[in-house]
Parts: structure tokens; sequence; C-alpha cells
């Protein structure tokens, strides 16, 4: 049976030899830090279930220890509150609230975030603490300080990390206030493991002028893209977004409020100007969603579904007889009119990934953009 040491140098040399480890030092972390102490039991997906379905995996069973040393994010909540250890028989149904997130994405957005030996550090999303072990082993315990939203999942955190030797500063609230205890200019760097919607005022004072936070930007129809800002006064920064394909949950503060069962109803028809099928890419679905932050996105290729609760606002999409599409629309916002215009300023830039598109911070307005701050751009919601 492989060891848990075995299993972390194995994970460490492998993430360095496809080069998501660069640093030696960060490489030396993920070495040391055993996994397993901030797991436990997780969930996995039961392939093909529709909806989809999880299946607990708990400590000691066969598999449970190669399995949590394989490079992928592990569930560890559904719904707030249900845990692997509630589930008694079979699988069960639920939206993943808390997880620990692949390794590789972790120990590269530490690396991404450029931190430097005596730095002080904000992580808001503690999750598993997992990442924070990282960040303390690296950086020192008195150097870090992590904030969880969710009280349960904070105290396992600090349980986990106290277990593996560690005890950076642990805060329980609301991270998108930053820390309650924190001055202007209190930190070098902030990182933050869950996704927003927009960037929140409290980070960029108290991260101090100069220097860099990194967060996941997201919205509710769950398109992601991974930012890297420079903070330029209290309450500006600007930033470029980062290189592959970063995905968090969102921080629930920013989650989409509840809606009822979706019901399709009659509105105007027309031509759609661009194939839908493009708002189901990585980038054209974030395009999409810059343009009507407001609404949540379902369907898949042809049929793309689009719905803004807030105002009742619908559009969906479908492959037309004659080889086309059409879009069908209700509501005061005309949600593809939105969705299309956006889409083809995009296409006429040259249809760039997100490493194309800069964000600018300010107390007026969040806005990213593409080319030049004049150019085609889009307001976040604030």
């Amino acid at each position: 049976m492989s060891t848990s040491a075995h299993l972390r140098t194995a994970l460490a040399d492998a993430l360095t030899e496809d080069g998501t480890l660069t640093d030696p030092a960060w490489r030396e972390a993920a070495a040391a830090v055993p996994r397993e102490l901030f797991l436990g039991s997780y969930f996995t997906q039961v392939p093909g279930s529709i909806p989809t379905r999880y299946l607990p995996v708990r400590r000691g069973e066969d598999g449970w220890l190669e399995g949590i040393y394989t490079d992928r994010t592990l569930i560890t909540q559904l719904d707030g509150r249900v845990r692997p250890g509630d589930v008694t028989d079979g699988s069960v149904t639920g939206d993943p609230t808390s997880s620990s997130t692949l390794p590789s994405l972790v120990l590269r957005m530490w690396q991404q975030l450029e931190v430097e030996s005596g730095q002080r550090v904000l992580e808001v999303g503690t999750g598993t603490g997992y990442s924070t072990a990282l960040g303390a082993h690296r950086l020192g315990d008195d150097r870090l300080t992590s904030v969880e939203y969710d009280p349960v999942v904070g105290q396992a955190a600090a349980s986990a990390l106290k277990a593996a030797g560690y005890a950076p500063r642990l805060v329980v609230g609301d991270g998108l206030r930053g820390d309650p205890d924190a001055s202007v200019g209190t930190y070098d760097r902030l990182i933050a493991t869950c996704s927003i919607r927009h960037i929140p005022v409290a980070w960029l004072h108290q991260v101090k002028p100069g220097e860099k936070i990194l967060a996941t930007l997201s919205g509710w129809s769950y398109a992601s893209g991974l930012a890297l800002l420079t903070v330029t006064g209290p309450g500006a920064a600007t930033g470029r977004f980062l290189p592959g394909y970063t995905s968090f949950m969102i921080a629930r503060p920013h989650d989409r409020p509840p809606r009822p069962a979706l019901a399709l109803l009659p509105g105007e028809e027309r031509t759609s100007l661009i194939d839908p099928a493009v708002i189901g890419t990585w980038t054209g679905g974030w395009v999409a969603q810059l343009a009507v932050p407001a609404a949540e996105r379902m369907g898949a290729g042809a049929e793309q579904i689009l719905w803004d609760v807030s105002t009742g606002s619908q559009a969906r999409t479908t492959s037309g007889a004659d080889g086309g599409w059409t879009v069908v629309q209700r509501g005061p916002v005309r949600l593809w009119d939105r969705v299309e215009a956006a889409v083809r300023l995009w296409q006429a830039a040259g249809e760039p990934h997100q490493e194309g598109f800069d964000i600018t911070v300010s107390a007026a307005r969040q806005r990213v953009w593409i080319g030049t701050e004049d150019g085609p751009g889009w307001d976040l919601p604030v």
C-alpha cells in the first residue's frame, strides 16, 4: 500500500515535470503538506447521473488515500450543510458548496500571486485548509491570515491545520469584507479561493498600493476568469486576466438569489445573428456573462436559455429550419440583444482568450475591456 509521504512526493514530482511547479519553495510545500488531514471523507460524482449524484468516499476505504493524491477537486460539502459523513446509504444529489481544489490549481495560483518571503498575505476562503497550509509552510504562520465564511467549515479547517502543525491566524466571517481587524494597507498580497462578481472595496483598501490581488471573477452563468490586479491606490486597481482555465465556487454573498422552477414563456421571435453554441465555449460564455451579468445560462449547443430572475426576462435559442438560428425573447431586458452585441464585438477583436482582457477598478466603476481601455468593454455589477 502506498504511504502518504510516497504519494505526496509522487504528486509533487508529477506537477514539477508537467511545468505546474516552477518554484522549488512551492514544490517543497507540496511534498510536505499531508492533504489527507484536510479532507477526511469526500464525495465523488456518479458518472452519467442526471441530475448529478454524489457518492461518499470514507476515510480508510479502498482507494481513499490514492484519490486524495490525484490532481482533482474533491467535494466536501453539499447544499451548505451535507457532508460525506451525513450520508448513510447510497448517493445523494445537491449543489457543491465546499471543496478541496485540485492541487495543481492551488499551487499554480500561489505561484501566480508572486508572493515573496516576508510579505503578509490575506487568503479569502479557507475551505478545507489545504491551501492555507501550503501558504503557511511557504511563508510562516505569522505572515498569513485566512478568512472562512462558513463556521463549520472553518472549525474543521482549524483542527486540520493544528493536526498538520500549522497555526496561521484564522478568521470566521465574510471574506468579501476582508480582515475585520485590518487597517489600510495591512497586506502585501490577497488571494481568493472563491469566485466573485466584482472586486470588493475592502480588499482594495487593505492591500497596499503597488501590491497584488489574485481573484477569480465569475457570475450567475458560472463563467470564470482569473485576474491578477495591482492596487494603484485606496479603492483602485488595474489588472489583467491570466491564461488557462480557472473556476471556483462563487462566494455565497455573491451567489444568485433563490429562484422558482424555470417556466419557458412565449415572447418575440427573430433570427439570431450569432451561433448560440459560441456562448457554450469557455470565453464565449464569459463574454455573454459580462453582457448580461444578472442572467443565469442553461442549455447546450444551439439550445441556449438565459433567465434574469430579477426582471423575469428570458431568451431561448434553437436551430432554424434553414440552417440558421432563432431566438425568442420576453421581458424588459432583451438579453439576447445584449449577448449578441457583446459576442460580435469580441469576434471583431479576434476572439481573444481571457488573457486578452484587462480590468480597471475605481470608486466609480469596475470595467473589463479588450485591447484598450476605451475599446470594447463591460461594467461589472457592483
